[in-house]
């Protein structure tokens, strides 16, 4: 049925992609990160969707007539010197060549999906249509793995699809979690629409959260932990908030395990876990591959090379400051790096470490001054609230990521091109809406033509002139 279903609507989304290219990105989004493949079987399980809908995409895009004007910035300009520095590194790569090239194709299409975002997506409705094709992978599994956990008593294990970017358990933890803000926005712009948007978006939010505990991810319930103080930080509806928290806490109490409680526990006696310890080993040696190639390190997958992971074991006891307890690298195996830090530290050497905490930090910065100037002139909350609840999936996944192999994943370079967008086309465009909206009055943040601020982020207000005429008759 499933596949029946699929293969019917499959005309109607080409149809639709063709003649709008930002519904074949959001598309592109929902096929990277939902997996359609894994849900059907027969002649619909042949079709590669991910293919398909991204070469709609670049065709759409290549026949768009009226393509918005193209702006790199500072996180493109990251995003693409990154890119170029894993290119480099792959022809200098530890690990087989063949090996290190399908990585890097991986990463290219990673890169691609960034690019067209920031080419094709141009205002609020495209963003938020994005968003929904997020919710809709991301958060619908998350819906129907929380259900099953909910109705097992708690029995049922959440885990990825194999073959899925997901598959892993704690990365699909991290992904529960960085889709909780955006399922925030989406509530606090389109729950008041329809009372049925209203409580989908909470009950989501609320799956998302038992989908975290029911993958049993120490490092997903630590994100969890960190993204609910930071948001209700940030948020205007700490009522809400609170509410939403506390009800959690109650009712997920009877279906947690003690096995899971055990879990977490260890997490203060971190030292002693081996499973921990055996992380912070491949920490050490993804260290010392940085030390010994410092410019491109050893290139995609390099650590997990068995060959390279012997010849750096080698050098284990080299900078005993870096402690690892009585913890010693696998004899048999190599390992991954279990840390997006770490792993492009080895993998891309200390500039592309450079590079990818470029990507991260500028595109946090970012998203915080856009709320920031947002909220000085005065702007929608909509676009206060987009930027702040980007902000903190960005967050979330510099934070979960610090303990994962997660760093060249599809979702965050979305985040990198979305949080481009809002702020090259979707802050300007409503600041200067508001500014012939309203002609008399200054707009703080809009930034005249040819006019540079004098501090930084803080552009001058503009002032526009009115004329005598309307200034001595208000009232007509």
């Amino acid at each position: 049925m499933r596949d029946l279903f699929l293969l019917a609507l499959l005309p109607i989304m080409l149809y639709a992609m063709a003649q709008r290219p930002f519904i074949a990105v959001g598309m592109w989004v929902w096929t990277a990160l939902f997996f359609p493949n894994g849900w059907v079987y027969g002649m619909a399980s042949s079709i590669r969707y991910n293919l398909l809908f991204t070469a709609v995409a670049i065709l759409g895009y290549l026949a768009w007539k009226h393509k918005p004007k193209v702006h790199l910035g500072m996180i493109g300009s990251f995003v693409l010197l990154f890119f170029l520095w894993t290119t480099i590194s792959t022809f200098t790569s530890l690990s087989p060549r063949e090996v290190a090239m399908e990585y890097w194709i991986r990463f290219f299409k990673v890169v691609m999906l960034f690019v067209f975002v920031a080419l094709t997506i141009k205002d609020k409705l495209h963003v938020d249509f994005v968003l929904w094709c997020l919710v809709l992978s991301v958060g619908f599994y998350a819906d129907l793995e929380a259900l099953k956990f909910l109705a097992s008593g708690g029995g049922h294990n959440i885990a990825g699809m194999n073959g899925h970017v997901l598959g892993d358990r704690n990365e699909l933890s991290l992904a529960f979690v960085m889709t909780l803000p955006v399922c925030y926005y989406l509530l606090n712009e389109y729950g008041k629409q329809s009372k049925l948007l209203h409580l989908g978006l909470l009950g989501t939010m609320a799956l998302l959260v038992i989908g975290v505990i029911g993958t049993q991810s120490r490092g997903g319930f630590l994100a969890l932990a960190a993204l609910g103080a930071y948001m209700y930080v940030k948020s205007e509806r700490k009522v809400l908030l609170t509410f939403l928290i506390v009800a959690l806490v109650i009712g997920l109490t009877p279906f947690i395990s003690q096995d899971y409680t055990n879990r977490i526990d260890t997490i203060q006696t971190a030292d002693q876990d081996a499973s921990f310890m055996g992380r912070v080993v491949a920490w050490k040696l993804s260290f010392i591959m940085a030390m010994q190639h410092p410019f491109f390190g050893g290139g995609f997958k390099s650590l997990e090379y068995f060959p390279v992971w012997k010849e750096l074991s080698r050098e284990f006891f080299s900078y005993p400051w870096f402690y690892t307890g009585n913890a010693m690298p696998n004899t048999t195996v190599g390992r991954a790096a279990h840390s997006i830090y770490f792993q492009v530290l080895g993998e891309q050497g200390f500039g592309g470490l450079i590079l990818y905490l470029g990507c991260l930090a500028s595109t946090f910065f970012k998203a915080g001054s856009v709320a920031r100037r947002a909220k000085r002139a005065g702007a929608p909350e909509w676009l206060r609230t987009l930027a702040t609840m980007l902000q903190l999936s960005v967050f979330a996944f510099a934070l979960g990521g610090a303990a994962l192999s997660f760093a060249y994943v599809d979702l965050i370079f979305c985040l990198f091109g979305l949080v481009l967008v809002v702020e090259k086309r979707l802050l300007p465009a409503t600041l200067a809406e508001m500014k012939a909206a309203a002609p008399g009055i200054p707009v703080p943040g809009a930034a005249a033509p040819g006019v540079t601020s004098p501090g930084v982020g803080a552009p001058r207000p503009v002032l526009v002139k009115t004329p005598l005429s309307a200034r001595l008759n208000p009232g007509e």
